[in-house]
């Protein structure tokens, strides 16, 4: 039946949205950035193991610490979200659920890096 109608009617909804390329980039810079944030937070973490409480907060309240911290938690949380929604997107073929699911993705990491963006703060201000 598909032959009666015509080719663009048959391509319709399923040709480039110009879209593709901008994700597969964002992809690329977040995994770029995150090449050199996560060694950095490896080594954060490791230094502040056996600090107390105060000491810890002291390191993080420091301007660059609290910069690089805010880089790795939004790297981290746009790169996560970039890579859910192509897993959802390959994996999900029941179109209700793979927009809940995407809705979903996309505020629990906003909500996420708000929070962490709001911790940073906090820290780095009132310390």
């Amino acid at each position: 039946m598909s032959r009666l109608r015509h080719p663009w009617a048959v391509a319709r909804g399923l040709g480039s949205a110009k879209e593709g390329v901008a994700h597969w980039w964002a992809q690329r810079v977040s995994a770029a950035a995150l090449l050199f944030l996560v060694p950095w937070f490896v080594i954060t973490a490791v230094s502040l193991i056996g600090l107390d409480h105060a000491n810890a907060r002291a390191f993080l309240a420091e301007p660059m610490n609290a910069t690089l911290m805010l880089a790795f938690v939004l790297a981290v949380t746009w790169h996560a979200r970039l890579g859910l929604q192509v897993v959802i997107e390959d994996y999900i073929h029941t179109p209700w659920l793979e927009v809940a699911l995407q809705l979903l993705v996309k505020f629990a990491y906003a909500l996420a890096a708000l929070a962490s963006v709001v911790a940073i703060g906090r820290i780095a201000f009132t310390a």
